[in-house]
This record gives structure tokens, sequence and C-alpha cells, in this order.
């Protein structure tokens, strides 16, 4: 896989370098609530224009149907990314279009500019390798050399991701060399105890990179709407908490499997619960109670780990020399189920221990909970690519940058 520098030294000034970045913020409205991604590709960025590249950066944002939504523009993304690299950004309205070849047409040596949300092409996601391929032909036009560095997308079989470095002399960027380290030092010789933190909504969601985990933790700490399913086929009684029943034989074999293998296994020991999900956008104070993990009441559901959980976590993570953490453990949104979130961010920042913080929702948390980046080791900046590289399958956006 050839790296950035290794193009810089070929040289790359007046060429029109094609940059595959992850702008994929939250908005809200207009307003970018997280900027962790665009900040984490800026380096690259600065690093092509420095050089005199003419920098052409793509991206995709949300889910729209193959059509242009106007509720997810990367216009906010590309202002942003102009104030955080202190320079003008050019903005294309379209992908392949009119805009975008008038743009790129436009751009001066060292200079940047940002098309328009490729999922507003319907090449872009297609299964159909003709049409996807018709789409990696267009935006090839656009530029003589790609450089990948939207790890966020790197597991998804997409046409600027999977198609498009085929088409160009392609190289790695600087953030997806930088993941790509650190997953591999989550995978390979790690240093021990190695401690894994596994939240979010749902188990099914988790269930391949447990699998993989199984063979490689020392301890696996579960927290999240997923802890329910886990306490259920425990034995225990749930309330109206989150539940995939159909996940509970799965569940009981990863246990047994942990158990055989001597992987320590940490559920919940109590657990904030309330009879009525939380409003996360009044975010009014709500009537809520702390009950032990083995006895929710009928009627409630649990929302966040309580405090002898959170006192307990903190206590298996103290002496890990290697943490890896994804998904929240309550409903972080909200002030009343927050502290089993904020308890393993400080438990992490505490750690003298080589500590990640496995994107998405994760890494919202933390930055939304007043965490600084630099108390972690790393954050991610692809939630669901680490945890596809964690279960060991093949990403095609990394596939593709191989030589």
């Amino acid at each position: 896989m050839k790296t950035i520098d290794e193009l810089l030294a070929e040289g790359v000034t007046g060429r029109r370098v094609f940059v595959r970045a992850d702008l994929n913020v939250p908005l809200s409205g207009t307003t970018i609530t997280d900027d962790g991604r665009i900040r984490a590709v800026a380096p690259t960025v600065e690093k092509l224009a420095a050089a005199g590249a003419r920098v052409v950066v793509a991206s995709h944002l949300g889910r729209p149907k193959g059509a242009p939504d106007p509720a997810f523009s990367l216009a906010p993304a590309a202002a942003r990314l102009g104030e955080i690299i202190g320079a003008g950004v050019a903005f294309a309205t379209d992908t392949v279009g009119e805009s975008a070849r008038a743009t790129v047409a436009a751009l001066a040596d060292g200079r940047v500019a940002v098309l328009e949300n490729l999922r507003f092409n319907p090449g872009e996601t297609s299964k159909d390798d003709a049409e996807r391929g018709e789409f990696a032909d267009r935006l090839a036009e656009l530029a003589d050399v790609y450089v990948g560095d939207g790890f966020g997308a790197v597991h998804r079989k997409h046409a600027s991701v999977f198609d498009l470095p085929a088409r160009l002399p392609h190289a790695a960027g600087d953030l997806i060399a930088t993941e790509v380290g650190v997953l591999k030092k989550l995978t390979e010789n790690v240093e021990r105890p190695y401690a894994v933190v596994l939240g979010g909504s749902k188990v099914s969601d988790k269930l391949g990179v447990i699998d993989h985990l199984l063979e490689r933790a020392d301890r696996i700490l579960i927290g999240g709407g997923m802890a329910y399913t886990f306490l259920k086929a425990k034995g225990h009684e749930v309330g109206s908490s989150l539940l995939q029943e159909e996940q509970i034989p799965v569940v009981l074999e990863y246990l047994k499997r942990a158990g055989d293998k001597g992987v320590e296994f940490v559920l919940p020991v109590d657990v904030v619960v309330s009879q009525q999900f939380p409003d996360l956008e009044a975010k009014a104070p709500t009537e809520h109670r702390t009950v032990p993990a083995d006895a929710i009441p009928a009627g409630f559901m649990g929302l966040d780990n309580g405090p002898e959980t959170n006192r307990l976590y903190a206590s298996k993570l103290a002496d890990a020399a290697t943490v890896f953490w994804n998904g929240p453990m309550g409903v972080f949104e909200h002030p009343d189920y927050a502290e089993g979130t904020r308890a393993v961010a400080q438990a992490l920042a505490d750690s003298p221990g080589f500590t990640v913080v496995g994107g998405g929702d994760s890494a919202a948390a933390v930055r939304t909970l007043g965490f600084d980046d630099n108390a972690f080791g790393h954050i991610s900046t692809g939630g669901g690519a680490s945890l596809e590289y964690l279960e060991g399958k093949t990403l095609p956006g990394l596939a593709a940058l191989e030589d």
C-alpha cells in the first residue's frame, strides 16, 4: 500500500488529487454537532495542497436515496473544512455534472474543492458492478491521482471507495495509515491485559466482533441496550428494556465459550431504569431509579449502568494495558442516563494503557461529555469499519489500495 509521502515524493504539483474523505458528520439542520471526522482528514488535505496539488475532496453524508436532498448536503462540511485549514474551499453543487467539472477545472495549484454528496448519485452505492463502474469512470475524469483517506467508509464496496482506485494511481492517506496501525495493535501482539468494552443498542450489531474477540481479549465488558439480551440469557427479567430474544441462543454460546477459554465476561450489576424513554430534545429531568440488574421491575426499561456497575467497570479497566471501547453504556444524550458512558470514558482517560475509542456514537459521546481527544490513545473515525476489521473481514476500501 503506497503512502501519501511516497506519492508526494513522486510529485503532485499541478495534478488533480481525488481525496476520498469521510465527512459524514452529524448535523442539526445545517449545524455540525461533531466535526471530528473533518478535523481528522484535514492534515492530509493540507499536506497535498502545500505540495501544489489541486485537491478534490469527496465524501458521502447520511443515507439519501440516490438523489439530491438538501438535508444531506455537504455544503456545511465544506465550509467547516475551509475554516480548519484556513483557506477558501470551492464547493461543487453536484458530483460529476456541470458544476463538478467547472469547479475542478477552475482549481489552481494548492487549492481545494469539495464535491456534493456522492450518494446523491445512485451509482455510488449500487450493487450492480456496471452501474457502479460507470459512476467511477465519471469520477475518474475529474482526477489524475486517488488518495483513500475515508476510513469510515472502507468497509463499503462503493464506487468512490472500491472501483475508483482501480482506475487511477492510488495511495493511502495519513488517516487510513494511522487507523490501520492502531487496529493492528488491537489484533497483533496485543499488550495484556486486553479489555474490550462493548455497548450500543443491539447485540446483533456486535456478534461478529464478540466472536472474534473471544479468541483474543482477556475481559469483555458489556453495556448499553445490548446488555439486556445478555441479562435475559442469564435468566433475569429485564422489564421493557431493549431485548433481542432471538439472539439469546448465540449469547448463551458466547458466554459458555468465554468460560471455557477463561475470558472474563462482565455484565452490569445494577442499572438505571425508567418507565419512559426520555425526550432527548428537551432533556428535562425524568423519573428514574437504580435497581439491581437481576431485579428490573415489569414496565421499567434499563437506560444506563448504575453506580455499582460504574465502579466495577472502572476497576476492570484500571490495570488493562490495552482497551478497545465501542458503543455507549446508556442513553448518554440525556443527562439522567449519561453517567455510565462518562464513567467508562473517565476510566479510559485515567488508564496508563493504550486506549482506543472505536468511533461512531462512542466518539460523539466522549466529545459531548466534554472529554478532550488527547485524553485517549486514539479516537477512531470509523465505528463500522473498525468493528469489521476486528472481526477479521477483508475491507473493500483497504483491499483496493493495495498494489
